[in-house]
């Protein structure tokens, strides 16, 4: 069987507070984290509690990507399990930061006493703070990245790897220009990873909120020749049975829903 080029695991698909009840576990209530593993390579997109249940040892550091700092994306780090091969770094990329010191002193207005016990560096067993350069290379994997539309602002990725492509927008409102540059950012992309917070009748209460939709998510699947679409950042307020109705509408597209746990393969 040939080796995949990437493999992506849900750890956590949840949108803006974890939730835990018993009509959410089949997508699950943790918030955003993805993990996404390239040969040796262990690249973290987010790190929402979801992170909590990533293994704790890896054959290389891995790579943590942030899209934005919003707690819900960044509050998993405090418990992160994980720590590197000896005399390695776990590499975090902080976006709109110019070094790591700019970074280092965002983290520390949350990591620190009295709203967190430890610093971040010792919560993730030993970090190097980044900010995102235009490119980056994480072994086999190049990683570009483009302005998203969101409240304090967010960054889109774009992963390649032996001819596989991942998109992740998350935390994405639709509205043009912007819409029409993610359509040829995600240009048949393998994998498309969509904010869909909001079903249309919640949109028009909520616009602004930086989120979209799950018709905007298929729109942009179909614009871009993509292959697949996961539909992510779930309202926290959205169960099981609706979210399970909301796939019902997507049959016959190849669009589902992010749950938590899921593996892909491509």
């Amino acid at each position: 069987m040939t080796k995949p080029a990437f493999q992506l695991t849900v750890l956590g698909c949840r949108g803006s507070m974890a939730v835990c009840r018993d009509d959410f576990k089949l997508f699950g209530g943790d918030t955003s984290c993805y993990m996404v593993q390239a040969d040796d390579e262990t690249i973290f997109l987010d790190a929402g509690t979801g992170i909590c249940a990533a293994p704790a040892a890896f054959p290389k550091a891995p790579v943590i990507l942030l899209s934005h700092l919003h707690l819900d994306h960044v509050i998993g780090m405090g418990m992160y399990p994980g720590h590197p091969p000896a005399g390695e770094k776990t590499r975090l990329f902080v976006p709109f930061c110019r070094d790591g010191e700019e970074a280092q002193a965002l983290f520390s207005r949350i990591f620190t006493p009295p709203f967190w016990p430890v610093p971040l560096e010792e919560c993730l067993g030993g970090a190097e703070l980044l900010p995102v350069p235009s490119t980056i290379e994480i072994g086999p994997v190049r990683v570009d990245s483009m302005p998203g539309n969101h409240p304090g602002n967010s960054l889109i990725y774009h992963l390649s790897c032996r001819g596989k492509t991942i998109v992740y927008a998350t935390d994405y409102e639709h509205g043009e220009p912007s819409f029409s540059e993610l359509v040829e950012f995600s240009r048949d992309a393998d994998l498309i990873l969509y904010d869909a917070q909001f079903d249309e009748a919640e949109y028009e209460a909520k616009k602004g909120y930086g989120h979209s939709t799950p018709e905007k998510g298929l729109e942009l699947l179909e614009r871009s020749g993509a292959k697949r679409l996961l539909l992510t950042h779930h309202n926290l307020h959205s169960s099981d049975s609706c979210l399970l109705a909301r796939e019902e509408k997507l049959a016959g597209t190849r669009a589902s829903c992010a749950r938590q746990g899921q593996v892909i393969r491509l």
